[in-house]
C-alpha cells in the first residue's frame, strides 16, 4: 500500500485525471462518462478511508460493468469515438486499482493519451491551451512523485519550466520535421459524426433549418477590395430533377466536366479556408475561373474535392461575378424543363395572366417577381407546414416561405412556362472581421436561388427572395438576434456601427482573428503549406531541411544544456561528498550501493536492513535529491544534510 506521505501526491494525481477527462463530457455517451466519474469519486474517498476501496472481487466486476458499458454503446472497433471510450474506461478502472508506486505512473501515461484524444474533437486555440495546462499538471505529478515533494505549488513551477524549455525544440521540429500524410486506408473515419449543413436534396423548409446554427463553414480572405454584399453567393450543389415536392441533383452532370464560361472584370482573388464537412463540396464565390489542380468543376459548376471532407482544408481561387455560359445541349434542355406530372389548372392560369406563354422569357421573369413583390407574400424561417402540394400550397394558400421555397416555386413556374431552370444552394452573404479583415459564413446564411437559361447569355442567376425580402441580399444576417428570437434579423448600418463600438463584439472578432490564424499557420500546417513555407527561406531541398532541423536542434540543445550546468560546482561537489560519505556508512556496515541504483531505490533497500534508522535515511535522501536537482535548496538544507550524515550510527550485521 502507499505510505501516508503520498497521500497528497494521489490527491494531485486524481485532480489532475479529473481535468484531463473534463472535456470529453461533450464526446463520449452519458453512460459511460458517468461511470468514469463514478470510479473517480470512488477513489478519492479511498484516500481517507482505504478499507472502501474494492477488493479484487469487486474490482472484476467493475471491470466486466465497464466491457457491457462500452459494447452496449460500441460503434464499431476501431475509430476515434471507440478508442476514446476504451481509454476513458480503462483509466478509470486502473484509478482503483492504485497498490505500488508504478500504478501511478501507468495512470499519467495512460491520462496523458486520454488529453491527446481532445485533439481528435477539436482543435481551436482554447483547447490547446487547456491541454496544455493539464499537461504541465500531469508532469507536475511526475515531478512530485519522483522528487518527494509535499508543495503542489513548487512542482506545477517544475513541470512550467520543463514545458517552456522543450517549446523551442517542440518548434523546431513542428516547422522543419518533414510532413507525412497518412494513407487513406489508415484513416479511421467515423460515420457517426453528424455535422450541420446543406443536404444533397432539398425540401420545403430543408434549408430553414439552418437559419438558427451559428457553426462556421468557411471563411475568406479577400487580397483586394471585398464584393459587395449583394454580390456575394458561394455556389454549393445544383438541383435539376424533382418529383414535385424533393429536388435533387441530376446524376448524369456531377462527374462531367464544365465548358469554361467566358468572363469579364472585375475579378476578386481570394482564399478560402474551408471547415470540416460532411460532403466533398468546396463553396466558391460565384463564379470561380481560377481555382487549384486538386478541385473537380462538374457540368453544373459545381466544386468537389477529393480526399477526406472531414479535414480542414484552405484554396485560393478569382472569381468573376460578370460571365456567360455556353450553349444548352437537348439533354440538358430536357433535364431543366422536366415536370413530375401536369401542371395544375390553377398555376396555368396564372402562368397565362403573368404572360409566361406569350412574353419574352425575360418579361416573364420580371412579372413573376413583381407578383412576388405586390401579392403579400411574406419572407420567414419557421414556415407552415406543406405537406401535399407544396408548391401550389405556397403559391396560392400560405404565401409565406424561406429561400427554398421561393427557389422552388419559381423555378417550377419556369419549367411550366417551358424555360429552362433549376435550383442552386450554397450559402450568400458572410460578416465582415474588421480585426482580421476576413469574411465569416455560416449555417445561418445558407441560401437557395435559381439559375434560368436565357438566349445568348446562358445560365443567369434570379433571386426570387431579393423581390420579397430585399434586405436579405443587402445586408448580413445577424445570427445572434435571429437565434435568439428565433425570427429573421439583419444587421442594419446603424445598428453595425454601434456594435463595432462594443468591447464584447470587438473581443469576439479579435479571438476569431487569433482563431483564424491558428487554423491557417498551425492546424492546416500540412506537407503542401510546410514545402512553400520553408521555400519562402531558401529552403528547397529534404537535405537543406536535415540540415536546419539538425543545426537548430542542436543549438537549443547546447543552450538548455548550459542553462542546466551552469550551476556552481562547488554546491553540487559539497552536496555530492556528503551523500558519498552516508553510502560509504552504509558500504561498511554491509549495504553497498550497486552500480546505477538511483538514491530513492537505495534507500528503500537500506530502510528494509535497517528499519530502525529509515527516518533519518529517509531525511537525508530527501535534502539530497532536494540540494541535487531543486532549484529552491538553501545553504541551511546543505548543512542540515552534512549534521544528518555525521550523526548517522549504523552498526554491522
Amino acid at each position: 500500500m502507499l505510505a501516508s506521505i503520498e497521500k497528497n501526491i494521489l490527491l494531485f494525481l486524481l485532480i489532475s485525471v479529473g481535468l484531463i477527462a473534463l472535456p470529453h463530457i461533450y464526446h463520449i455517451p452519458a453512460s459511460i462518462f458517468g461511470f468514469f466519474v463514478l470510479l473517480l469519486t470512488w477513489r478519492f474517498i479511498g484516500i481517507w478511508k482505504p478499507s472502501c476501496l474494492p477488493g479484487k472481487l469487486l474490482l472484476f466486476l467493475l471491470t466486466v460493468g465497464g466491457l457491457v458499458l462500452l459494447y452496449s454503446q460500441h460503434q464499431g472497433l476501431f475509430g476515434r469515438d471507440a478508442g476514446t471510450r476504451l481509454f476513458m474506461t480503462a483509466l478509470a478502472l486502473k484509478l482503483l486499482e492504485i497498490r505500488q508506486e508504478r500504478d501511478l505512473y501507468l495512470i499519467v501515461f495512460l491520462a496523458f493519451i486520454v488529453a491527446a484524444s481532445q485533439f481528435l474533437y477539436e482543435q481551436s486555440i482554447a483547447m490547446a491551451g487547456y491541454i496544455l495546462f493539464v499537461c504541465c499538471v500531469l508532469l507536475g505529478t511526475l515531478v512530485a512523485i519522483n522528487s518527494r515533494r509535499q508543495n503542489t505549488l513548487n512542482a506545477l513551477k517544475t513541470s512550467a519550466v520543463i514545458l517552456a524549455q522543450a517549446l523551442p525544440l517542440a518548434i523546431v521540429l513542428f516547422v522543419f520535421f518533414p510532413r507525412v500524410e497518412a494513407p487513406r486506408w489508415m484513416l479511421f473515419e467515423d460515420k457517426s459524426r453528424a455535422k450541420t449543413g446543406l443536404s444533397d436534396s432539398m425540401e420545403p423548409g430543408s434549408i430553414s433549418d439552418l437559419g438558427f446554427s451559428d457553426e462556421l463553414v468557411f471563411r475568406v480572405r479577400f487580397q483586394g477590395p471585398i464584393p459587395p454584399n449583394a454580390q456575394r453567393y458561394w455556389r454549393g450543389p445544383v438541383f435539376s430533377v424533382t418529383d414535385g415536392k424533393r429536388w435533387t441533383a441530376a446524376k448524369r452532370y456531377t462527374y462531367t466536366a464544365a465548358a469554361e464560361p467566358d468572363f469579364s472584370e472585375p475579378a476578386y482573388r481570394y482564399t478560402l479556408l474551408l471547415e470540416p464537412q460532411n460532403n466533398n463540396w468546396v463553396f466558391a464565390l460565384e463564379m470561380a475561373g481560377d481555382y487549384p489542380s486538386q478541385l473537380h468543376m462538374n457540368s453544373e459548376y459545381l466544386l468537389t474535392r477529393s480526399g477526406n471532407p472531414d479535414k480542414r482544408a484552405e484554396y485560393p481561387f478569382t472569381s468573376y461575378p460578370s460571365y456567360r455560359t455556353g450553349e444548352l445541349s437537348g439533354h440538358k434542355l430536357r433535364t431543366n424543363t422536366q415536370l413530375p406530372g401536369p401542371a395544375s389548372q390553377k398555376i396555368t392560369s396564372l402562368i397565362k395572366r403573368l404572360g409566361g406563354f406569350d412574353k419574352q422569357p425575360e418579361q416573364f421573369v420580371d412579372r413573376v417577381l413583381q407578383h412576388f413583390n405586390r401579392e403579400n407574400f411574406s419572407y420567414t424561417l419557421t414556415p407552415p407546414l406543406m405537406e401535399d402540394n407544396p408548391i401550389e400550397t405556397f403559391l396560392f394558400e400560405t404565401r409565406s416561405g424561406f429561400c427554398s421555397h421561393y427557389a422552388a416555386a419559381f423555378t417550377y413556374l419556369m419549367r411550366v412556362a417551358n424555360i429552362p431552370a433549376r435550383v442552386v444552394t450554397g450559402y450568400h452573404g458572410g460578416v465582415l472581421n474588421p480585426v482580421g479583415n476576413f469574411l465569416e459564413i455560416r449555417q445561418a446564411d445558407a441560401h437557395a436561388w435559381t439559375e434560368v437559361w436565357l438566349e445568348n447569355r446562358g445560365w443567369v442567376r434570379v433571386d426570387p427572395t431579393a423581390a420579397v425580402a430585399p434586405e436579405r441580399i443587402e445586408q448580413n444576417v445577424n445570427i445572434e438576434q435571429q437565434i435568439a428570437s428565433r425570427n429573421i434579423s439583419f444587421f442594419s448600418a446603424d445598428s453595425e456601427l454601434a456594435r463595432q463600438l462594443d468591447w464584447l463584439k470587438q473581443a469576439r472578432q479579435l479571438w476569431s482573428s487569433v482563431d483564424y490564424n491558428w487554423q491557417r499557420w498551425v492546424i492546416n500546417y500540412h506537407s503542401a503549406n510546410q514545402t512553400q513555407f520553408l521555400a519562402s527561406l531558401g529552403i528547397e531541398s529534404l537535405k537543406q531541411m536535415l540540415f536546419w532541423l539538425v543545426g537548430l536542434g542542436a543549438l537549443f540543445t547546447a543552450i538548455l544544456s548550459w542553462l542546466l550546468l551552469s550551476r556552481k560546482e562547488r554546491t553540487a561537489d559539497k552536496v555530492l561528498r556528503c551523500y558519498r560519505r552516508f553510502c560509504t556508512r552504509l558500504g561498511k556496515a554491509g549495504l553497498k550501493r550497486n552500480a546505477g541504483e538511483g538514491p530513492i531505490d537505495f534507500a528503500k533497500r537500506s530502510k528494509k536492513a535497517y528499519p530502525e534508522q529509515a527516518e533519518a535515511i529517509d531525511e537525508i535522501t530527501g535534502l539530497f535529491i532536494k540540494l541535487r536537482y531543486q532549484k529552491e535548496s538553501s545553504q541551511a538544507d546543505l548543512s542540515r544534510l552534512s549534521e544528518r550524515v555525521d550523526q548517522l550510527k549504523i552498526r554491522r550485521r
